[in-house]
Formats: structure tokens, sequence, C-alpha cells
């Protein structure tokens, strides 16, 4: 008995002897912190890259049981598609719009929000309101304001005599409105975000450099383009990149809205590869088609994160 106790001892004094010296140790604490972490990583977003790389090049199909190798026959078939190019340049153009409007608004928000006044934190909380509260809830609410019948849009519009009598915009239907409205959908959506992460960087400025500009006689103006601006810099682009990222593969505002309509003039890249792969089956054009999307978000990473880098202030 005494010397299974004593065995037992031994081995609970070795494990804590171990784990004191993964504590002590950095290199392995890191380890060993990280490795939940990249374990998630790997089987949320690496085995579905890995499982779209393989239907990619195959034949695969919702209903096929033999499944074989085609190459690159499905990315050439997609670039073939005018429906490809139309839903490449409704992305870009979609999210180039949408994140310079986010940007110049996040920043006359943040600006605003960074002075002290009463009440500041409850506007605080009503900004961050639409990327607190569930996308799907919000398109579906957004579908009911630029109803074709009941949009309150158009009702308030003509009771301020902004519509004539014969005027009625069918926000959803004309392929220009549809696309203004995914555009006003996504800064909805995204400016919470920004806003924060724009007003964290002006909130990081000490103190010191403002009263120093005030006293050298700097106006607002020249104080916020050339000392703000510069300084927030780094973190404004990380503001833009996570907009570019959410907006470029997002599918729900375009689901919910429009569904690509009318007559995909409203498609993007996520939405197309979604109704080809899901609703239409083809799971390998579905996968091709989303993977183009994975060498320009790649690209568009890269970039901002070196051009972080190179405009940080030290």
């Amino acid at each position: 008995m005494t010397s299974v106790i004593t065995r037992a001892a031994g081995e609970i004094r070795g494990r804590d002897c171990f784990l004191s010296r993964i504590a002590d140790n950095d290199r392995w604490l890191l380890r060993a912190m990280l490795a939940p972490e990249i374990l998630y990583i790997g089987l949320l977003v690496g085995f579905p890259f890995l499982l779209s790389l393989y239907y990619s090049v195959s034949s695969a199909t919702v209903a096929s049981h033999d499944v074989h190798f085609v190459g690159l026959e499905n990315f050439l078939r997609i670039m073939d598609s005018g429906t490809f190019w139309l839903s490449l340049q409704n992305t870009i153009v979609i999210t180039v719009v949408s994140q310079f409007i986010v940007l110049v608004c996040a920043n006359i928000l943040a600006t605003a929000l960074v002075v002290d006044f009463r009440g500041r934190w409850l506007v605080r909380l009503l900004i961050l309101l639409p990327w607190v509260a569930p996308i799907s809830l919000g398109s579906i609410g957004w579908l009911w304001i630029f109803d074709s019948i009941y949009s309150v849009v158009n009702w308030t519009a003509r009771a301020a005599g902004l519509l004539g009598p014969n005027e009625w915009p069918i926000w959803l239907g004309q392929p220009t409105l549809a696309r203004a409205s995914i555009i006003i959908v996504n800064v909805w959506r995204i400016l919470p975000l920004a806003t924060v992460i724009v007003l964290a960087g002006l909130s990081s400025i000490p103190q010191d450099i403002h009263d120093a500009a005030e006293v050298d006689g700097a106006g607002f103006w020249r104080h916020h383009f050339q000392i703000t601006m510069p300084l927030i810099v780094p973190i404004t682009l990380v503001a833009l990149l996570f907009g570019i990222i959410f907006t470029f593969t997002d599918m729900i505002v375009v689901f919910v809205l429009t569904r690509g309509g009318p007559y995909d003039t409203t498609q993007v890249i996520a939405s197309w590869a979604y109704f080809t792969g899901i609703q239409g089956g083809d799971l390998a054009g579905g996968a091709a088609i989303s993977l183009f999307l994975f060498p320009v978000l790649a690209g568009v990473a890269i970039l901002f994160l070196w051009l972080a880098r190179r405009t940080e202030v030290t």
C-alpha cells in the first residue's frame, strides 16, 4: 500500500514538474497556447478549403457517385460564362464603393465620439447595434424597407415632397437601385466595426500631441489631416481590411434582398458560388467559383498588412 502511494505521489510530482517546465519555457508555453487556435482554424477553415480544392478539379455533383479528375475544366467553363465576369464586377464595385463610404463615415463618427459629452455611452451603443444584430435579421428588415409596395423610404420621400405622384422607385427590381440597396446595407453592417476600430486608434493618441498642436496654432483641419490622420493610418488600414473581407465574401445580403436578380445583375461571387454549388447541385462548379476569392483576398491582406507596418509610427 505504501509503495502504491509513493508511486502515485511520484507520478504527480513528475507531472507537476513537467507542467512547471512548460510554464517556465516561453517557447513551449507559446506552442501550448497556440495549439487550440491552430487546431480550430485547421478544422474550420483548412479542411473545407482542401475539400474545395478537391471538388474544383473533379466532376463532383450532389447526385454523383463516380467522381473523377477533370483538371482545370471547371475553371475554364466558369471563365467562359458571362455571369462570372458580371459577378466579379459587382463584387469589386460593391466592395470598393461601400468601403469608401464606410471609411469616410467611420472617421466622422469616431472624431465626434472621441469628444466627451453627456450620453456618449448611449450613442456608442446605438452605433454598435447593427454589428451585434444577426445580419440575416437585419437584411430581412431592409427587405421590408426596400419593399416595392410598403417601402418606408418611398413613402417618406413622397410625404416630404421628394417624389412626384407618378414616381415610385422599385429598389430591388431595377439593377442600379438594387446594387445601391446592397451597398447601403453593407455600409450599415460594417460601419459600427470600423467606427469602433478608428475610435480606438484616436483614443490611443497621447494627449501631449494634441496639446502641442494646439500650442503651435494648428486649426481643426490641419490638426486632423496632418497630425491625427497619419497617426491612425495603420489601424484604419486594419479596419478597411476587415471591411473588405466581410463584404467581398458575404452572400447573405444579396441572398435575402435580391437573390442575384433581376436577371443576375446583382449577383456576386459568393452568392453565385452558393446558387451553383448548393442550389444547382454542381459542387465542382461552386467550389471552383469560390476559390476565385482566395487569391484576391490573400493579396489584399498581404498588401494592407505590409502598408500598415510601413506606416506605423514608432
